[in-house]
């Protein structure tokens, strides 16, 4: 039986970011709290990184979590905005390890196609899904909430391994015998 746990799944951006916290229990996954950070309202990009590592913090400080589950940024053709959105993830990263929490990083795609089965799902069908698989009542006006319970939903799935998968093809195949063909 899995052990118990706590899972906090992120969705860094620079004018919202996104969390949302799970929890474990045996083979029951729960909603505990998700949300967005708000953050066009800070002009200045050193504040922004700021608040999101003093929320960040907080959160870690009142659900515990037991790990900690970002989505990776997507490449896009505007360097100064990647930029931008990985100091972000950093920052986000930087709150997680003074604490000594173990941390994943998941694509885009690996998140829809945990949740939903299909990698190319909209934003919208990743939040129906987590409607159902959670119990949410609601649909957040802002899809960041529900990205980042996403990202936790998918580290769960993935049963806490990271999206890089097996280091080399002996480990592979001690992985997966069932996959190697005789």
């Amino acid at each position: 039986m899995p052990k118990d746990k706590i899972i906090l799944g992120l969705d860094p951006g620079t004018s919202v970011m996104g969390y949302g916290v799970i929890q474990i229990t045996g083979n029951k996954m729960s909603m505990l709290q998700y949300g967005v950070i708000h953050l066009s309202k800070y002009a200045n990009h050193e504040i922004k990184l700021r608040k999101i590592f003093d929320r960040v913090t907080s959160l870690i400080e009142d659900y515990a979590p037991d790990e900690v589950a970002l989505e990776a940024p997507f490449y896009g053709k505007n360097i100064q905005s990647m930029l931008k959105l990985g100091r972000a993830q950093g920052v986000a990263m930087a709150a997680a390890l003074r604490l000594d929490l173990p941390i994943s990083e998941y694509a885009p795609k690996k998140v829809k196609q945990s949740v939903t089965g299909n990698g190319n799902a909209s934003k919208e069908q990743v939040a129906e899904m987590l409607k159902t698989l959670l119990g949410i009542k609601e649909i957040p006006k802002l899809l960041d909430a529900t990205d980042a319970l996403g990202v936790a939903v998918c580290h769960h799935f993935q049963g806490g391994k990271t999206a890089s998968g097996p280091k080399s093809w002996k480990a592979f195949i001690n992985d997966n015998p069932s996959r190697v063909k005789k």
